[in-house]
C-alpha cells in the first residue's frame, strides 16, 4: 500500500514536471544553445576583464604578490608623455587608415562587382592580404619598403628618384604603416561591399537608368543609399581594427624610430613584458577598452538617428 502511494506521488511530480517543461520550453530551449558559447565567453572574455579591472589597481612585477596601490596606476597614465603619444599615434593611424581602406575597398567592389575579364582572379589576389598572417603581410612590407634593398627604393632609384626612409625616419614611418595596413584591410572592405552590391535589386537601377539617371546619380541616390548597413558594419570593424592593431606594427617598426609609429597597443605590450609592469599595462589596456567602447557606441548612436 505504502509502496503504491510513493510511486503515485513520483508520478505526480513527474506530469509536474512535463507540464513545467511543456509551457516554458520556447523559453528556455534559447538559452540552452546559447549556454556552451556563454560559457566560452566567459572563461575567456568576461572573466579576463574582471581579472584585468582588479590588477589595474594593482602594482605588480611578475615575480612577487600584487600589492594594491588603488588609482595610483590611472593617475601616473594621466601624467605619462609616452601615453599621450601614443594616444595621438594612435588616433592618427585610425585617421589614415579607416577613410581610404573603406573608399578604396568600395571602389574596388564597384570595379569587380561588373563582368570583366579575370573578375575572380583580381578579386583572390585584392583578398590574399586578408588571409594572411599579418606577421607575413609585416615581414613582407618590411621589405617591400626597406631602406636599404625594397623594391620601392630600387623603382624610386630607377626613375632618377632619391631614395626614402620609409621606415627609418619620424616624417614617414607611420605613412608607411598606415599604407600597408590599407593594403591589408582593402580586400576585406571589398568583400563586405561585394556582397551589399550583390544584394541591391537590379530593378531599381534599371529603373534609374530607364529614368534618364547618370551613373553618378544612381550611385549617390541608390546604391550609396543601400550600402549604409555594410558601411555601418565595416566602420565598427575598422575602428576596432584600428586600435587594437599591434602584429603589423611590431613586426614592421616596432614602435619606432623613437615613439613615431608606437601606438597604445605596443605601448601596452611594452610596458606588460619588457618593463614588467604588470599592473600598468592592464590599466592601459582598460582604457584601450573604454575608447573602442566608447567610438563604437558614438557610431552606433549617430547610426540609429540616420534610420529615423
Amino acid at each position: 500500500m505504502a509502496d503504491r502511494v510513493l510511486r503515485g506521488v513520483d508520478r505526480g511530480r513527474g506530469w509536474r514536471l512535463r507540464d513545467w517543461w511543456d509551457l516554458n520550453q520556447r523559453k528556455l530551449i534559447p538559452y540552452l544553445f546559447l549556454t556552451p558559447n556563454l560559457i566560452v565567453f566567459t572563461i575567456f572574455v568576461f572573466v579576463p576583464i574582471v581579472y584585468s579591472l582588479w590588477m589595474s589597481f594593482h602594482e605588480w612585477r611578475g615575480i612577487d604578490l600584487p600589492k594594491f596601490i588603488g588609482l595610483e596606476n590611472f593617475v601616473e597614465i594621466a601624467s605619462d608623455e609616452v601615453f599621450w603619444i601614443a594616444l595621438k599615434n594612435t588616433l592618427m593611424y585610425a585617421a589614415g587608415v579607416i577613410p581610404f581602406s573603406m573608399g578604396l575597398g568600395l571602389l574596388a567592389a564597384l570595379g569587380l562587382n561588373v563582368a570583366v575579364p579575370g573578375r575572380t582572379f583580381l578579386r583572390t589576389i585584392y583578398f590574399i592580404p586578408v588571409v594572411v598572417s599579418a606577421v607575413v603581410v609585416g615581414t613582407l612590407a618590411a621589405w617591400i619598403f626597406n631602406d636599404n634593398y625594397g623594391i620601392v627604393n630600387a623603382t624610386l632609384r630607377q626613375v632618377g628618384l632619391g631614395r626614402v626612409n620609409w621606415l627609418s625616419s619620424p616624417q614617414t614611418a607611420m605613412l608607411t604603416l598606415i599604407m600597408s595596413t590599407i593594403w591589408i584591410r582593402l580586400g576585406f572592405c571589398m568583400v563586405v561591399y561585394l556582397a551589399g552590391l550583390q544584394g541591391i535589386p537590379k530593378d531599381y537601377l534599371d529603373a534609374a537608368h530607364v529614368d534618364g539617371a547618370t551613373a553618378w546619380q544612381r550611385f549617390r541616390m541608390i546604391i550609396f543609399p543601400l550600402l549604409r548597413p555594410s558601411t555601418f558594419l565595416l566602420l565598427i570593424l575598422n575602428v576596432i581594427y584600428s586600435f587594437e592593431a599591434f602584429d603589423l606594427v611590431y613586426v614592421m617598426t616596432g614602435g619606432g624610430p623613437g615613439y613615431s609609429t608606437t601606438v597604445l597597443p605596443v605601448y601596452i605590450y611594452e610596458s606588460a613584458f619588457e618593463l614588467g609592469r604588470y599592473g600598468y599595462a592592464n590599466a592601459l589596456g582598460l582604457i584601450l577598452m573604454v575608447i573602442i567602447l566608447a567610438f563604437t557606441l558614438l557610431q552606433w548612436r549617430l547610426n540609429q538617428q540616420g534610420e529615423v
